[in-house]
């Protein structure tokens, strides 16, 4: 789908732009307003997340609860060595991932659009199933949050009832989804701003209280590596059980590292993308290299893996017991008033990781039914730009957090890890796959890559090695169910029922529309881009900022 140039009173005076994939109307005051266009009436997102929104919503999709809360599972599985090493191992996947994003999202910025290049770029039904697969990833991820919220608050107290939490984020989302989407461009960059100072915070408290800046002065250092050691056994004992317990760490890491898919989902509603898109996308390597290895490295440092509070937290919900290494290890050292002030920082963190999915969730469901793959009536908008029936049916989807009332917060947890993570890493097989055929297109077709918008490094050899890897991983995803007597179905059904749903879809889909395995040379490169190309010229100042505060934000963010 195209994107429509919106031009000044006296710009329209000149007459329509002769192409039929723009259209123009009377904008306020000299400001370039783009929208998404859709293919019935006037309803569309707009274009107005500005630079910054579009950087920082990159990393409040990168940086989540699994880093500050999930990623103590871990330690428990693997130790400090088996942990560190498995992110360390996939974040150059996810940055593979981000690469041949970039490339497509720059040059075609639309909504939706690594599911809306599957269907353009392969088979319409790929990329239906590709759709389905990404919307139920991300509404599934809602309610996890929302029952991550509840774990960490209990830290504090178990007084609050459960259906309270549920009761009181759910209104919190739904505030901040069903206006304008600016409100969620706002609240995400502040938020996240919060998770930046958290755990750039967090990795320099690790610093100074491992070489005696604590209450203790104990100088621990990496005593925790040696004591009780690098490696636990998981299942088994000897190289086999360290094996396994490495085998967790890495299928947690491969739910817990995302990134590129948040700054994809914006690339339809961002002030002038193709200026700004490939900015977030270079970023993103940074942000996994600091963020998630350094990360993975400071927990091992401070909390040893067999830490039976940090254990009782995740198993049993125990009250008062953090959920996070990250302030379990401040209770361990006697840092006083701290680990409230982070354990609040990370109920924030989870409240901005449920937001972002949410919208996601809503912006794909949005992309299937602008390509005619959902009901009609999904694709209408408000007049401020947002897709409230899209919204209305993840806040639906969002409802299954109350599962958390009959059932322990763990338990919850585990269903909705199992359930997602197959799902994700389809989504990014999908994005992988995708650019291979987007790159013989191009090829085919007699475009040259060096007269893209943005060129990615590493190609195609960064999208195989990515798609390779995913695919291995999301086979032996659900290894553990497999192992003495833990095999039963549900626990299989939530580990590999997405494997079972994508091709359902992919071949229904085929059957009902024939839809053909497109040939490089007829899959359309063109619609859409000519109105991007004009927009892009009219915009090439950056809108300023109306408040001096906000010059000042868009300076630091190098608008």
């Amino acid at each position: 789908m195209s994107s429509l140039v919106h031009r000044t009173s006296s710009e329209k005076q000149a007459g329509p732009l002769p192409s039929k994939e723009a259209g123009t109307d009377v904008s306020a005051g000299s400001d370039i307003v783009i929208h998404a266009a859709e293919p019935w009436g006037d309803d569309h997102t707009q274009r107005k997340l500005r630079p910054r929104h579009i950087q920082l919503i990159g990393i409040a999709g990168t940086i989540g609860t699994a880093l500050f809360v999930n990623i103590g599972r871990g330690l428990l599985a693997g130790g400090p060595a088996s942990l560190f090493i498995a992110y360390t191992l996939w974040c150059p996947v996810v940055m593979c991932i981000s690469l041949c994003m970039s490339e497509m999202a720059t040059y075609l910025p639309v909504s939706s659009p690594f599911i809306r290049f599957a269907g353009r770029f392969v088979d319409e039904a790929f990329g239906v199933a590709a759709g389905y697969n990404f919307f139920i990833f991300q509404a599934s991820l809602v309610p996890y949050e929302i029952t991550v919220c509840n774990l960490v608050i209990r830290y504090w107290t178990d007084a609050i009832p459960v259906w309270a939490v549920c009761l009181i984020f759910l209104t919190l989302y739904a505030a901040l989804n069903y206006f304008n989407v600016s409100f969620y461009g706002e609240a995400e960059f502040w938020l996240s701003i919060g998770k930046v100072l958290l755990i750039v915070g967090l990795i320099l408290y690790t610093f100074i209280v491992m070489v005696g800046g604590n209450p203790k002065h104990d100088a621990f250092g990496f005593r925790y590596w040696k004591n009780p050691g690098s490696f636990t056994t998981l299942y088994r004992d000897g190289d086999t059980g360290r094996f396994l317990g490495f085998l967790y760490c890495l299928v947690q890491a491969a739910f817990a590292v995302a990134g590129p898919e948040y700054v994809s989902m914006c690339a339809g509603e961002a002030e002038n993308p193709r200026r700004v898109l490939p900015r977030a996308y270079r970023s993103i390597f940074w942000r996994l290299t600091s963020f998630f290895m350094l990360g993975s490295l400071a927990v091992g440092i401070l909390v040893p893996y067999n830490d039976e509070k940090l254990a009782a937290a995740y198993d049993e919900s125990a009250s008062g017991a953090a959920a996070s290494p990250f302030v379990r290890s401040m209770d361990r050292l006697g840092v006083p008033v701290l680990p409230h002030i982070v354990n609040f920082l990370i109920l924030t963190s989870a409240f901005s990781a449920g937001n972002s999915t949410l919208y996601c969730a809503t912006r794909s469901l949005y992309g299937l039914a602008l390509e005619g793959k959902a009901p009609r009536a999904l694709a209408t908008c408000s007049r401020a730009g947002v897709p409230y029936w899209c919204v209305t049916v993840v806040f639906c989807i969002s409802q299954l957090a109350w599962l958390q009332v009959s059932h322990s917060a763990n338990v919850v947890l585990t269903w909705f890890v199992s359930l997602v993570t197959a799902s994700q890493l389809i989504n990014f097989c999908v994005i992988a796959y995708t650019y291979t055929r987007f790159k013989k297109a191009c090829a085919a077709q007699g475009i040259a890559r060096e007269s893209l918008p943005y060129k990615a490094p590493f190609q195609p050899f960064a999208a195989w090695f990515a798609l390779c890897c995913c695919a291995v991983v999301v086979i032996i995803g659900g290894w553990s169910i497999f192992i003495d007597d833990n095999f039963t179905v549900p626990d299989f059904l939530f580990q590999y029922m997405m494997l079972f749903v994508f091709p359902v879809v992919f071949f229904g889909w085929k059957l009902l529309r024939k839809s053909k395995w497109l040939d490089p040379a007829e899959v359309d490169l063109t619609t859409g881009v000519r109105a991007i190309e004009e927009y892009t010229a009219a915009c090439e100042a950056p809108r300023a900022a109306r408040t001096k505060f906000g010059r000042i934000l868009d300076k630091a963010f190098l608008v």
